[in-house]
């Protein structure tokens, strides 16, 4: 099964975060003209964008690793009669698909 993202070294949500915070850090600095808070804005919402951008892409791969394995549990379902693994690896395609969906670039 995929793992989740908390044992993810990328968090989509500090992210997101990171990345506002930024922004907001860099507007301040804009708007007072501390070359240092513009500065150090941009970085940290670069940073954020980065650190997004790579849990989407690790959540991508889960997604596409549950679609193979499941579409595999399925078939041997088939191919041996066995309903409920047939059913649980459907179940299991069907979840990474969505979980590619959802992080599509």
């Amino acid at each position: 099964m995929s793992s989740d993202n908390t044992s993810s070294t990328y968090n989509k949500s500090t992210g997101q975060y990171h990345s506002v915070k930024g922004t907001a850090v860099e507007t301040i600095g804009n708007l007072t003209g501390l070359e240092s808070w513009q500065k150090s804005g941009k970085e940290e919402h670069a940073a954020g964008e980065a650190e997004y951008k790579a849990a989407q892409a690790h959540e991508y791969v889960d997604g596409a690793t549950d679609r193979m394995h499941g579409k595999g549990e399925a078939i041997l379902g088939a191919v041996t009669g066995d309903k409920t693994q047939q059913a649980k690896g459907n179940l299991r395609h069907d979840k990474g698909q969505a979980q590619q969906e959802m992080n599509k670039f």
